[in-house]
């Protein structure tokens, strides 16, 4: 039994996203970059946001901002629809965090920090998902300013993920979950 597999066109592809509203724990969602080096890693945390439908991407420190060829390259026209905002000093999101009701977890391996796989918040509940650099993390101050710390369960012999593959992990845990709410 052969049964040819028809591929959608990109209009096709779109006319069935435009169909989907995210649910509301994945749509008040906002995702902070601080300190991440690679525009390549901030051009896909855009284009993940695009696609989850994450309420705005919140940049600091030395992340680099749009407008720039390699934030574009990855981000495909995403660092154009997705709301965003660059922060001189980090604590003005954490303030903006606090002022609006929202919870700031942040992703990092740390004594106190709980499995991901483990974290349901009320649908209702407005999260701002703290996400530092590379190789160094979240600075010590701003995890003090966090409500979680949250870390993605690894059975390896590595101890990381790239923050691309973070950003995807998280935001698809929370779609997930409340998919199933």
């Amino acid at each position: 039994m052969d049964q040819v597999i028809r591929k959608k066109t990109t209009r096709e592809i779109y006319a069935s996203h435009s169909k989907r509203t995210p649910p509301q724990l994945v749509s008040e969602m906002v995702i902070w970059l601080h300190n991440v080096r690679s525009l390549h890693n901030v051009g896909s945390a855009f284009r993940t946001a695009d696609a989850f439908g994450i309420k705005a991407l919140f940049l600091s420190g030395y992340t680099p901002c749009p407008p720039r060829p390699e934030i574009s390259k990855t981000a495909l026209g995403a660092e154009e629809t997705v709301s965003w905002r660059h922060a001189a000093d980090p604590m003005d999101h954490v303030a903006w965090c606090r002022d609006n009701d929202y919870v700031l977890a942040g992703m990092e391996q740390t004594h106190q920090s709980r499995l991901l796989t483990d974290y349901h918040p009320d649908p209702k509940t407005r999260l701002c998902l703290l996400f530092g650099n590379e190789v160094t993390g979240i600075d010590a101050d701003l995890l003090a300013g966090c409500q979680e710390l949250l870390e993605i369960p690894q059975y390896g012999t590595k101890h990381s993920f790239n923050i691309s593959v973070s950003l995807g992990i998280t935001c698809y845990h929370f779609l997930h979950n409340s998919l199933l709410s």
